[in-house]
C-alpha cells in the first residue's frame, strides 16, 4: 500500500533534520532550534528560572536537550510524560594530534565510537562535525560537509575479500581527506574554516565522523527510507514534530521530550541518560511549580516515559537470527520492545497503555523479542526507570542495517511514531 504524503513529507523533514544533525552537538542545537521557531522559550542551566507554569521552554547541556510544556494549571503534583531518546549514533571520533598520512595522502586519526559496523563506512563521502572550544571561552559547532572517505582495497589486491572482510580498527580505518605532506596541513583547519575560526583559537574539541549523503524516499510505492544515524534521530524528530504540535490542555500532563547524549557507550555521562540531567530539569520545573521533594515523588507516581529506540525488523537473508514467531517487519507499525531479563523496561501495564496510545493514534504497533539465541541490546529505558522510578515502555522503529553507516527504515513507521508520541504526549 502506498504510504500517505503526509508520511513523505515527515520522511523529507527527516532528512532534513538528519542533514543539520551531524554530531549529537548539532542535533541537540537543532532541536532547540525547531522548537524556539515553534514558540518554545530557551532556558540557560546556568540561569534563575522562572515560575514554569503554562508555557513551552527547552534546555540544551552538551549533545543533549531537554524539552517541556506545561499545563497552566499545573500543580506541584502534575505528573510527567517523557518522550526519551538519544542523540548519538555508532561511528568514529577525531583523536588528538588528527592529522596523519604518509606516501602523499592526508588522513585524519580516528577512534571507534560504540559499535558500528565498520565495513559500512567505506567508499562514502563522509563528513567532520561536532564542537571545537576556543580559547575566548566561545564553543562553536563546525560541519566540514563531504571531506574524508575510507577507500577500500581493490579485490585484485585482496581476492579473498569476498570470503570476509574484517577490518583492523586502528590500521584500517583512517580516512583520507587529501594529498600532500601531512607535516604542512592541519585537518583541524578545516574543521575551524567551517566555523568561521582561526585552527590556532582551537583549544579543545569533540568531533565525530559522519554520512554525508542525504537521507532517501525509495523502494516500491515509497515504502522505504534509508539515511544515515536513524539510530535515534528517528526517534529525537519524532519527538520533536510531536511536541512541537503538542497543545497543553487544564488536567493535563506537562510534556517532556529529553534527548539524550551517549548511548551507544552506555549513557554514564553528564549528558546521558544516566546522569542527572533529566533528574536536575524536573527538579527545578517542580520548584517552579512549588514542589518539595515529596510531592514531586507524588507526581512521578502517576508519570510515564516512552523510551524511543531502534529495533530489528526480521531480514528476510537472515530469519534464523530472529525469533521463529514474534518477527517484525518494515511498514507494519512501530514496536513495543520485550526482554525477560529487564533489558528493555516494559511490563504488562506498560504494554496495555502503549495499545491505548497507539489506538488512540490510530496506530498499528507489532512487538519485538529476541533471539534467545541472540542476546538483545538495552538502551535508555531502563536507566531512566533506575533513576527516577517512573514507569517506564521501550518502543520504538524497526530497522535493518543496525549500527550500519547508513540504516534502513519504513516510511510509514517514521510517522506513525510521531503520532503515537502526540497520543502520549496528551495523557
Amino acid at each position: 500500500m502506498p504510504v500517505t504524503p503526509v508520511a513523505l513529507s515527515h520522511a523529507e523533514d527527516l532528512a532534513d533534520f538528519i542533514a543539520a544533525s551531524p554530531s549529537s552537538y548539532h542535533a541537540a542545537a537543532e532541536v532547540a532550534r525547531r522548537l524556539e521557531s515553534a514558540g518554545f522559550t530557551r532556558l540557560h542551566e546556568e540561569d534563575a528560572w522562572p515560575a514554569l507554569t503554562g508555557g513551552r521552554y527547552v534546555v540544551v547541556r552538551d549533545g543533549a536537550a531537554i524539552a517541556w510544556s506545561v499545563p497552566a494549571d499545573a500543580t506541584a503534583t502534575t505528573p510527567v510524560q517523557i518522550f526519551g531518546a538519544h542523540t548519538d549514533s555508532p561511528g568514529f571520533k577525531l583523536k588528538p594530534q588528527p592529522t596523519t598520512g604518509s606516501r602523499g595522502w592526508l588522513q585524519a586519526a580516528v577512534e571507534v565510537y560504540g559499535g558500528p559496523l565498520l565495513n559500512s563506512w567505506l567508499d562514502r563521502e563522509l563528513r567532520l562535525a561536532g564542537r571545537l572550544a576556543l580559547a575566548d571561552g566561545r564553543v562553536v559547532l563546525a560541519d566540514t560537509g563531504a571531506l574524508l572517505r575510507l577507500p577500500q582495497l581493490a579485490i585484485h589486491l585482496d581476492r579473498g575479500v569476498n570470503n570476509g572482510l574484517a577490518l583492523d580498527k586502528q590500521t584500517e580505518t583512517q580516512p583520507v581527506w587529501g594529498l600532500g605532506d601531512p607535516t604542512e596541513a592541519d585537518v583541524l583547519g578545516e574543521l575551524a574554516s567551517s566555523a568561521g575560526v582561526s585552527a590556532t583559537e582551537i583549544r579543545g574539541y569533540d568531533v565525530v565522523l559522519a554520512d554525508s549523503a542525504r537521507g532517501a524516499v525509495f523502494g516500491k510505492d515509497d515504502a522505504f527510507f534509508a539515511s544515515g544515524r536513524l539510530d535515534d534521530l528517528a526517534s529525537v524528530h519524532a519527538g520533536v514534530v510531536a511536541l512541537a504540535a503538542h497543545e497543553p490542555q487544564d488536567g493535563g500532563p506537562i510534556a517532556v521530550l529529553a534527548a539524550f547524549d551517549h548511548e551507544e557507550l552506555g549513557s554514564k555521562s553528564r549528558s546521558g541518560a544516566a546522569g542527572p540531567f533529566l533528574e536536575d530539569v524536573l527538579e527545578r520545573l517542580y520548584a517552579g511549580l512549588g514542589a518539595d521533594g515529596s510531592a514531586r515523588r507524588q507526581a512521578y507516581a502517576s508519570s510515564w516515559c516512552l523510551s524511543s529506540d531502534v529495533g530489528h525488523s526480521v531480514h528476510p537473508n537472515y530469519a534464523a537470527k530472529h525469533d521463529p514467531v514474534v518477527q517484525p517487519v518494515l511498514g507494519s507499525g512501530p514496536i513495543l520492545k520485550l526482554n525477560a531479563n529487564q533489558r528493555y523496561a516494559t511490563d504488562a501495564v506498560g504494554t496495555a497503555s502503549w495499545r491505548t496510545w497507539c489506538d488512540t493514534a490510530g496506530v498499528v504497533t507489532q512487538e519485538f523479542v529476541s533471539n534467545n539465541s541472540v542476546p538483545c541490546g538495552s538502551t535508555i529505558g531502563p536507566i531512566t526507570a533506575t533513576r527516577l522510578g517512573i514507569r517506564t515502555v521501550d518502543v520504538g522503529i524497526p530497522i535493518l542495517s543496525m549500527h550500519s553507516a547508513r540504516e534502513l527504515a519504513g516510511v510509514s513507521d517514521l510517522h506513525d511514531l510521531a503520532r503515537v508520541a502526540e497520543a502520549f504526549f496528551a495523557g
